[in-house]
């Protein structure tokens, strides 16, 4: 009898398998600032006296406002490179059976609002009407651009630094299930306005971090930004060490959550450390200006709070809780594909 072939689970690939593939085909463009690499945002090219700042990024979970947040989710990208998102190129792709024109002009306004909020052009892309879809998909690609001086990566983290989150966790994961989820919600009891509220999420507090990654750059000199979106805030933690070749000691009951994402995630079984975290931001700056940064940050509307330090890789990944060290916990993949298992 043949073994079968084990099969990876839904989201990102896992980080080992990611890593090895990116070494093994690595570019040797010069120009080429930022590659192909675990852990950071968005690619980044040499153009003299700018950088491009480029971003790629799929919607796969979202039926709801999908133009919408494909500009949002790529621009967040560009933003925590230091960057301004400029252009944006959308693949649109509609399944047969369900498109109409109605559907189409639904998403391109929704493009065309984000990108208006952000002062983004919509600069071209794709459409087309695919078979074997149950629900439209969009890959949109970002383009921005930074000084060479103003550029943030996820590899500057530095020992020493304090690890900031910026806006309480899972946005998009509460926001997602609440979406997904809403018949089976009203079956178990939650109020339409409990159900609404975490539906609006995606715009309040919102899954934006655009504003917020240009007050912290203007506010500190911030050595690294990370988007923390599938895999949620511990996987964002577990890539920023990978990509700075850093340990981290991080207090688990110091990482903000919202009260309806603990619920939400507990009525499906979720972690919410685990879900999908876009609206928030990972950051590392020098201890000395970690409090004027929370402080600038939080009275701006953007609550933020120190869950750890940056350490020696030698020191490895710590994590405790009610002052306990407890083991790191880790995903193998997102915890919100288990609502669509």
């Amino acid at each position: 009898m043949t073994d079968s072939i084990p099969l990876l689970p839904a989201g990102k690939l896992p980080l080992p398998l990611l890593e090895r593939l990116l070494q093994r085909f690595a570019p040797n463009d010069p120009r080429i600032v930022v590659g192909p690499r675990a852990g950071e945002d968005a690619a980044v090219f040499d153009f003299g006296d700018r950088y491009l700042v480029a971003k790629t990024d799929p919607i796969t979970f979202a039926t709801n406002e999908i133009g919408w947040y494909a500009v949002n989710v790529n621009a967040n990208d560009i933003a925590v490179m230091g960057a301004t998102p400029r252009w944006f190129l959308a693949t649109v792709l509609l399944p047969t059976g369900q498109a109409t024109e109605a559907m189409a002009e639904a998403i391109f306004a929704q493009i065309h609002a984000a990108c208006a909020a952000l002062d983004i052009s919509l600069a071209g892309g794709h459409t087309e009407i695919t078979v074997n879809l149950d629900r439209p998909i969009i890959s949109g690609t970002m383009l921005g651009e930074v000084a060479p001086d103003r550029l943030i990566t996820t590899a500057g983290a530095q020992v020493g630094d304090c690890v900031l989150l910026v806006k309480p966790a899972p946005i998009e994961g509460t926001a997602l299930i609440a979406l997904e989820r809403v018949e089976t919600l009203r079956r178990a009891g939650y109020s339409p306005a409990f159900i609404e509220r975490a539906q609006g999420f995606l715009h309040d507090p919102g899954i934006s971090v655009v504003a917020p990654a240009r007050l912290a750059l203007a506010t500190a000199a911030v050595h690294a930004m990370h988007d923390p979106t599938e895999g949620g805030v511990l996987t964002g933690l577990l890539e920023i060490a990978r990509a700075a070749r850093v340990g981290l000691t991080i207090h688990l009951d110091a990482i903000p959550l919202l009260t309806e994402g603990v619920v939400l995630c507990r009525e499906f079984g979720l972690d919410p450390l685990g879900a999908i975290a876009s609206g928030s931001i990972l950051m590392t700056v020098a201890e000395a200006d970690a409090p004027r940064l929370t402080e600038v940050l939080s009275a701006a509307g953007y609550p933020s709070a120190e869950i750890g330090r940056v350490t020696p890789e030698e020191d490895g990944l710590v994590a405790f809780r009610n002052g306990q060290r407890v083991p790191w916990p880790m995903f193998v993949a997102d915890e919100i594909t288990k609502i669509f298992v």
